[in-house]
């Protein structure tokens, strides 16, 4: 039969490995930025995981504003007594 492949065990510990290893990497990678653990599943889809990938480059990530949130509120110096 010319064209009909049926994946063998290999290819399917291939296709696995190349999907779950980038899966794992973004979720990870989206947790620790503060944005939820799901949006790194977005790296599966064509096109989509290059606007994910410019987004986390670029965008502000909700650790860094909460960062910025202890910083002003802790104020300049020490607090007055």
């Amino acid at each position: 039969m010319a064209g009909f492949f049926i994946p063998g065990p290999w290819e399917i510990i291939v296709i696995l490995v190349w999907c779950v290893v980038p899966a794992v990497i973004m979720w990870r990678i989206c947790s620790k930025a503060g944005y939820p653990r799901a949006l790194g599943l977005l790296i599966l889809i064509p096109i989509v995981n290059l606007i994910l990938l410019l987004f986390l480059a670029f965008a502000k990530w909700p650790i860094e504003r909460e960062l910025e949130g202890y910083k002003h509120s802790s104020g300049s110096g020490p607090a007055p007594q």
